[in-house]
């Protein structure tokens, strides 16, 4: 029988992706039983260099704004930003409802909201015997390894059925925090029933098991012995434990530590009151002291491995930092993937450094420095083992990786009728006879403005975006409120052209405003209605004469 049918039966657990589909960031899923919302995870994304004055994107929650079915809490799988960044924005937003999540992720996730001025808590629970109950909806976290510690899967329990919630996880045997996965607790889920396994796709075209953390301290070492200057590390701050074996590292060789960064300071500060961050107090120098020290002495560990504009690494390859200087003898180390959008930003920065004199390694050129968080092939499938579900979900990675992953089930002898590959804003309706599909609802890029917290309209990126390629063109008339006629030659300004163009462009204009004015002299009174009928003009103008498509201004002044 196929598994895809069209009836809605009761009851019903749904999957409802607000983002996260076919996307590596904003990740933010609903699961719906009756009039109970239960919400995972709220991940912010970040803009690309086509997105004009916009930093950050975060998940369109218009639904959540809309509904009237009850939003019972929500839960947070790991403490990266494209998971918990967009709380400060969101919270504020919805009613006030219970957020939990386990040690780390709570106090960076309420760091966050300190830092916004949100008041708010994220509440913590443990892996074992820290289950928590959501209206009708039963959650337990279960410890996997991925790149950040207290990392969890969730479990989550309703009268429909349970659901397998597999967000970012790898399987590494020896991990670097010595806490491996739970394989116990998801084999022990997988012979209780699981309805179906959402889980990420983003390593589904790597073959193999993934690499595990653990060598990374011994090629850290390495890299510094060799080093005759200062090295520095640049790596996400939320991942403890490559911080751990970076400090290590340095300890066995003798050199002082150096957090520069604001983001890397809060996340040590945060690993050390959880005690997750092993470093001796005499090993860390602060910022004001490194002059004490000969750059062979020291390991920097620097914010900025993603290339943004003001973070720490940007402002010493640009010759900004007031601290920090790099020479010929240093090391830059980026010990992190590029995330989607960034890379224009990562590789200018990189080949900031380089103009140093600076040796660089990364990502593209050495594999000895950086492991992925995320599993691959050999993993994807050993969890579709475990877990046993009736159907598997493939969430947090492009289409192609989608389909990847339904292949890769399909070879773990799933029928290709039980993998489901969907779409943000498609609501997956999951019964256990059959799945099916729901509703529908359109979601869209919310763009924001980090430094004010605004949103961003659409229709202002469309016309940066505009500005950028085509210019602007700004017609100045005075015009006699009385007779409609113009009282002087009008003035226009051109910018974003050649001269050449320009001067062309000017005479073109004129003759079209005054044309113009004369055809609407009984409307002169309706000056929107005035203005826009010069704008289409001078628009049909200048793609006649230049085909070009400027933005276009007219100022017109009463007299």
């Amino acid at each position: 029988m196929d598994d895809r049918q069209t009836s809605r039966s009761s009851p019903t657990l749904s999957f409802f992706p607000l983002s996260g589909i076919e996307d590596v960031t904003k990740n933010m899923y609903l699961y719906e039983y009756g009039d109970e919302i239960l919400i995972v995870d709220c991940g912010l994304g970040f803009a690309d260099e086509t997105m004009l004055g916009v930093d950050l994107l975060l998940p369109d929650i218009s639904y959540l704004l809309q509904t009237k079915k009850k939003i019972v809490g929500m839960v947070l799988t790991h403490g990266h930003e494209d998971h918990i960044g967009a709380l400060p924005f969101i919270l504020p937003q919805l009613p006030q409802i219970p957020v939990f999540a386990t040690p780390l992720t709570a106090a960076f996730s309420n760091e966050k909201l300190k830092e916004f001025r949100i008041n708010q808590k994220v509440q913590t629970v443990n892996f074992n015997g820290g289950d928590i109950s959501l209206g009708s909806f039963r959650v337990s976290f279960i410890r996997v390894t991925h790149s950040v510690p207290d990392t969890a899967n969730l479990l989550i329990k309703t009268p429909a059925g349970t659901v397998y919630h597999g967000s970012d996880f790898k399987f590494d045997l020896t991990p670097a925090d010595k806490k491996p996965t739970e394989y116990h607790r998801i084999a022990q889920a997988g012979r209780e029933g699981v309805l179906a396994l959402v889980s990420d796709c983003l390593g589904a075209e790597r073959l193999g098991f993934s690499r595990s953390e653990l060598p990374l301290q011994q090629n850290f070492e390495n890299a510094m012995r060799d080093c005759r200057g200062k090295v520095i590390l640049t790596t996400y701050s939320s991942n403890i434990s490559r911080l751990n074996q970076a400090i290590a590292a340095a300890s066995h060789l003798g050199r002082k530590v150096c957090f520069v960064g604001r983001s890397l300071v809060k996340a040590k500060l945060v690993a050390k009151k959880l005690g997750l961050l092993q470093m001796a107090d005499d090993l860390e120098v602060p910022i004001d002291r490194l002059r004490k020290f000969k750059d062979y002495q020291l390991l920097l560990i620097v914010a900025g491995s993603q290339g943004q504009e003001n973070s720490a690494l940007t402002r010493i390859a640009t010759d900004e930092h007031r601290e920090v200087t790099l020479g010929p003898q240093d090391l830059v180390i980026i010990s992190s993937d590029i995330i989607p959008g960034n890379e224009v930003l990562v590789h200018s920065m990189i080949d900031e450094i380089a103009k140093k004199g600076s040796k660089v390694i990364y990502r593209d050129i050495s594999d000895q420095f950086h492991v992925s968080g995320h599993g691959t092939q050999g993993d994807l499938m050993l969890m579709m083992s475990l877990v046993n579900a009736r159907y598997v979900i493939p969430i947090s990675g492009t289409y192609r990786q989608m389909a990847s992953y339904k292949r890769l089930a399909e070879t773990v002898g799933y029928p290709a009728s039980q993998v489901i590959l969907t779409e943000n804003g498609q609501e997956i309706m999951l019964g256990k006879a059959a799945w099916s599909k729901g509703r529908k609802i359109e979601v869209r890029n919310v763009y924001v403005d980090e430094i004010s917290g605004e949103e961003v309209e659409s229709f202002v990126l469309r016309d940066r975006e505009r500005l950028a390629k085509e210019g602007v063109v700004m017609v100045l008339a005075e015009v006699n409120s009385a007779t409609g006629d113009l009282v002087s030659t009008p003035e226009v300004v051109v910018k974003g052209f050649i001269p050449k163009d320009s001067e062309a462009l000017t005479g073109f204009v004129q003759k079209g405003v005054r044309d113009t004015l004369s055809m609407h002299k009984k409307k002169i009174r309706n000056w929107v209605y005035v203005r826009r009928m010069i704008e289409e003009t001078v628009g049909r103008i200048i793609d006649k004469e230049l085909h070009r498509r400027p933005l276009i201004l007219p100022v017109l002044i009463e007299v």
